[in-house]
């Protein structure tokens, strides 16, 4: 859609963008077939096709993000704030608005894939934690030592994409928390000199944290979906 709107054609999948959104799709084809089959009485497999099908539109809309927020940022020139026109302050305001956009849904969607397998492997998290994070159910499977194929797996994910996500999260919480993010930069800057003009952060930086956490995204929500379309297989489940 945004691609649409900025004037460029619509996306291609391929790559691990492509593997993630294929892999959701087949589960829900999976469950569709199911419940044709069986008429799924307790209307669990309907819970996870909707579910399902929110985090395969949840993984555009943080592509779409992304892929905003390295556009406008392409019209981004000057290093400070104050030597901005009024013109690419505008650029400048539609690159932060879609940069934020993708670092919350980096974490949303990951707490939605934390309910989804609770709910799928029966792990019970929230006797733990009751407003429990996609991090507290990983913590989970390792507690109950139960398919610890996919626990190793998704904590391999998680420790290769450590750092980005460290940074990911502290702007994150800042957002949500405290301040606009950008703001906060400003104040630090501020606090150095009140006569010095601000210097613009590095764009080019934040945008690759937030690749790589797309990145990250895609492959967590494949390898989950792999291992789920196998049990699901393992049960007898077939398109």
């Amino acid at each position: 859609m945004l691609r649409i709107l900025l004037g460029e054609e619509p996306r291609l999948n391929h790559g691990l963008m492509e593997d993630a959104i294929e892999t959701m799709v087949k589960t829900t084809q999976l469950l569709q077939k199911e419940m044709e089959r069986n008429q799924d009485p307790t209307h669990d497999f309907r819970k996870l096709e909707i579910w399902s099908q929110g985090l395969i539109v949840s993984l555009d809309e943080l592509e779409q993000s992304w892929f905003a927020a390295a556009h406008f940022r392409k019209s981004v020139n000057a290093g400070y704030v104050d030597d901005m026109s009024l013109q690419e302050q505008g650029e400048y305001s539609r690159y932060v608005y879609f940069y934020k956009n993708g670092f919350i849904r980096v974490f949303s969607i990951l707490d939605k894939l934390g309910t989804v397998l609770n709910d799928l492997y029966d792990l019970n998290t929230s006797k733990v934690k009751p407003h429990f994070s996609y991090f507290t159910v990983l913590r989970q499977f390792k507690y109950l030592k139960i398919h610890e194929d996919l626990s190793r797996t998704l904590d391999d994910i998680k420790d290769t994409y450590k750092t980005p996500l460290s940074i990911l999260r502290k702007r994150r919480n800042a957002e949500i928390h405290y301040m606009n993010s950008e703001m906060q930069d400003d104040l630090w800057q501020r606090h150095q000199g009140l006569k010095h003009k601000i210097e613009l952060e590095d764009l080019d930086k934040h945008l690759d944290d937030l690749k790589q956490g797309l990145d990250m995204i895609c492959k967590t929500l494949s390898a989950a979906y792999h291992y789920t379309n196998k049990v699901l297989a393992e049960k007898g489940m077939k398109v």
